[in-house]
């Protein structure tokens, strides 16, 4: 029988969840974050779940805050109550819930997070575990309290990282397999026969925000940081070097195989395969995808092919 589902989220990690539900159950209202300065020119945009949200005729509210706020608390619930949802999902929200949201729908309110928790509780838990070298990600469904991502667990489904995953792609992958688990849970939930699981207290980390600070790369760092970071960092903030006194962005990258350094930290070794091969503090990363300032990413070879074609010298990333 489909659920009246209130949805609660903002980027596009959160879509398809959302296009999930509106498949299978009876979408009634979203909630997400107000529109954001975007692009060169600062305009106002939607984010990607209010957009998608439009498309399906469904009613949008954004209130700037939740908690602090008791007009727009007061306004919220009111929206809430008229749309009388069984439960409410939220998928990378970016507000936290008062006690009088949670305790609004009959069957609670269910977040989708993105790692395996207790690990990586917090706002970037796809980049943390690739910068931590984790080798295994996934997502659980939780029933939320007013903590931190400390709710009880419902259902949980694991993700390999590869050696050349890139947050982009997890993202991509956690956010299918979200949406295929909390299309077995709503039922099954609905129905009694679900037990949400306490958190273990052991193995507890926390996720950071990101920074732009982050993005720079220290060449001096061990190839397999390194490697990590610039894989991490896609698509945002992206890691960044210098070339030749100009910004470079480095998008995609791989760990050379039992590679020693031979040169200065930064110094580019060569074309191998497909990958520029760069010295680090210790080791070799494998660089695949550059962009230089105001330009298109390109590949390693063609990016190699332009640096040549202006400057003879050895080059050397800073």
């Amino acid at each position: 029988m489909p659920l009246r589902v209130v949805f609660a989220g903002t980027p596009a990690f959160a879509l398809p969840p959302l296009a999930a539900l509106a498949g299978q159950h009876l979408l009634v209202g979203v909630l997400t974050q107000p529109d954001r300065p975007a692009g060169r020119g600062r305009v106002l945009a939607a984010g990607a779940v209010k957009q998608a949200a439009l498309a399906l005729h469904v009613p949008v509210i954004q209130p700037p805050r939740l908690r602090g706020d008791p007009v727009a608390l007061q306004s919220t619930l009111t929206r809430l109550c008229e749309w009388q949802p069984d439960v409410m999902v939220v998928v990378a929200y970016g507000l936290i819930l008062p006690r009088a949201v949670l305790a609004l729908p009959r069957l609670g309110c269910l977040n989708i997070h993105a790692s395996l928790l207790p690990r990586w509780r917090g706002a970037a838990p796809i980049q943390r575990a690739i910068l931590a070298g984790d080798v295994e990600s996934g997502v659980c469904i939780m029933q939320m309290d007013e903590g931190l991502d400390t709710g009880a667990v419902l259902a949980e489904a694991r993700q390999r990282i590869g050696s050349e995953t890139t947050a982009a792609q997890l993202q991509d992958e956690l956010a299918a397999l979200g949406a295929a688990q909390l299309l077995a849970v709503l039922p099954a939930l609905a129905a009694g026969q679900l037990h949400a699981r306490p958190q273990a207290p052991e193995g507890v980390t926390y996720a950071e925000k990101l920074s732009k600070s982050e993005a720079r790369v220290d060449w001096q760092q061990p190839a397999a940081r390194i490697d990590r970071q610039i894989r991490a960092f896609n698509p945002w903030p992206v890691a960044e070097t210098t070339l030749q006194g100009e910004p470079v962005k480095l998008w995609r990258s791989r760990l050379a195989p039992d590679a020693a350094a031979t040169a200065p930290p930064g110094t580019l070794l060569g074309l191998q395969g497909d990958a520029l091969e760069i010295s680090c503090g210790s080791g070799v990363v494998q660089v695949l995808e550059l962009q230089r300032a105001g330009r298109k990413a390109v590949p390693a070879r063609d990016f190699l092919n332009a640096a040549r074609a202006t400057d003879a010298a050895p080059l050397v990333f800073q």
